[in-house]
């Protein structure tokens, strides 16, 4: 079981990279391209929303591929926490009730990849490894 559990880390650690960052696309594909839903106010260009919504395009589709995928999702995770303690954190302490969680979490998992890299199955060990 051991032995299972050792082949599959890595595996999973990718899985967890790809999954994560396709959720966090559709955040930037519905700011810049309404897809799959407009958003419920348009995306004004140079706005704090419209900034954020071209690092979650292009950074999530970069973390989705795992090319460049520590500084990537070092500045991911940044941008995950600037944007709770913009938007989130002065409406009420907690995350449940600022409707914060998610950028908390975003913000987590972007840091533990950013320390711990893409995994096996990402551009970079491709890059790596040719």
């Amino acid at each position: 079981m051991d032995s299972l559990i050792a082949t599959w880390t890595p595996r999973l650690l990718s899985i967890l990279r790809i999954v994560s960052a396709f959720l966090f696309v559709e955040h930037g594909t519905q700011k810049w391209l309404a897809l799959p839903v407009a958003p419920a106010r348009p995306t004004v260009l140079m706005s704090l929303s419209g900034v954020a919504g071209m690092f979650e395009l292009c950074g999530g589709f970069l973390l989705l591929l795992g090319l460049f995928t520590r500084p990537v999702a070092f500045v991911l995770s940044g941008l995950m926490a600037f944007a709770y303690f913009i938007a989130h954190e002065p409406v009420d302490f907690w995350p449940i009730v600022n409707k914060g969680e998610l950028a908390v979490l975003y913000c987590f998992v972007f840091l533990y990849l950013a320390a711990a890299g893409g995994g096996p199955w990402s551009v970079d060990r491709w890059l790596r490894h040719k």
